[in-house]
């Protein structure tokens, strides 16, 4: 069973996650945005989702969450939810 520690940040506008990812690359503090912006209910935790299980979240965003590269932030990607912004902080496969 794979298990990753996650966090992200939740928003129902393209063009609003596209702005979030350029603050982030140029260094602003996810938790903050996270907080700021985030329509989702871990925007109180600063985006943190904790640890998830593989086919916890919604398939587009568990397939990015189980393949992508850790510590980037991946997105703006689109689910019925709205525009995620993802970064996987690390991985765990339990045997």
């Amino acid at each position: 069973m794979s298990t990753a520690i996650v966090r992200h940040i939740l928003v129902k506008d393209l063009t609003l996650a596209q702005q979030l990812k350029q603050k982030l690359a140029d260094g602003a503090d996810f938790a903050k945005l996270a907080k700021q912006h985030s329509t989702c209910n871990s925007a109180k935790r600063g985006g943190e989702l904790g640890e998830v299980k593989k086919g916890q979240l919604v398939t587009v965003i568990d397939r990015l969450v189980f393949s992508a590269p850790e510590k980037t932030i991946q997105g703006p990607v689109k689910s019925k939810f709205g525009y995620h912004l993802v970064e996987v902080k690390f991985r765990m496969s339990h045997f």
